[in-house]
């Protein structure tokens, strides 16, 4: 039996100490990562990587590369909709029902701190290959800067993590697949707001090529979509 048989047999756990650790530091370095994105200039081609795929009606979409990182980015002006309304649908749970409609099983299954939590999301046989029959366990991290401004950042767990958390489980658990997550700032209008959605693909570069592609009309879909389950009849 090779090494990594014996890996995918045997099942291990993760203790809380080196739990909250990681998690508490990658998801502050999350967060600010996504407050960088989201304060970028708006250039076609600008000093700061971003390149503008698409412009229209308010939505922004943005493309940086580096290395074989594919960052996007989706930033949209949201009429009557406040941050507070927004921020009840910008979460890892309802961002995954959009990314995939067959989410059999999404749940919080551990509180870190206060405003830090882990999320199980299992996706079913009907889902797309991406997804289909894996489980992926995910950070969830809550935070009000200063001036107001809200993040949610959302990232899975590297693979060994993930399976320490649920051992008896590990081989169905998919390893780091996205950084992502929302920054959500308000405006004068107390009744609108700026969205900008960021997703980092996975680094390994297992994901299809096809999806790359189409993930910026993706990226829109899924604000549009957690819009309207706050918003269900614009005016």
């Amino acid at each position: 039996m090779d090494v990594s048989s014996v890996a995918c047999t045997q099942s291990w756990s993760i203790s809380e100490d080196s739990l909250r650790r990681y998690v508490r530091f990658a998801s502050e370095s999350c967060v600010q990562e996504l407050l960088m994105s989201a304060s970028s200039g708006n250039s076609s081609c600008g000093g700061d990587g971003w390149k503008v795929l698409n412009l229209n009606n308010g939505v922004e979409i943005s493309k940086r590369r580096s290395g074989s990182l594919h960052i996007f980015r989706s930033r949209w002006l949201l009429r009557s909709v406040s941050p507070q309304q927004f921020i009840t649908v910008a979460n890892a749970i309802d961002a995954a029902k959009q990314w995939d409609p067959d989410l059999v099983e999404a749940r919080y299954i551990k509180d870190v701190e206060d405003n830090l939590s882990i999320v199980l999301l299992k996706f079913g046989e009907n889902s797309k290959p991406l997804f289909r029959k894996r489980e992926f366990i995910v950070y969830e991290r809550r935070e009000t800067m200063e001036d107001g401004t809200l993040v949610v950042a959302v990232a899975s767990l590297p693979k060994e993590i993930a399976a320490g958390l649920l051992p008896k489980q590990n081989n169905a658990i998919r390893g780091l697949l996205v950084q992502s997550g929302w920054v959500v700032e308000k405006l004068e209008d107390l009744n609108s707001c700026v969205v900008t959605y960021v997703v980092q693909l996975d680094p390994a570069g297992w994901l299809p090529k096809y999806f790359v592609n189409r993930l910026s009309t993706k990226l829109v879909m899924i604000i549009e979509n957690l819009r309207k389950l706050v918003q269900p009849n614009p005016n």
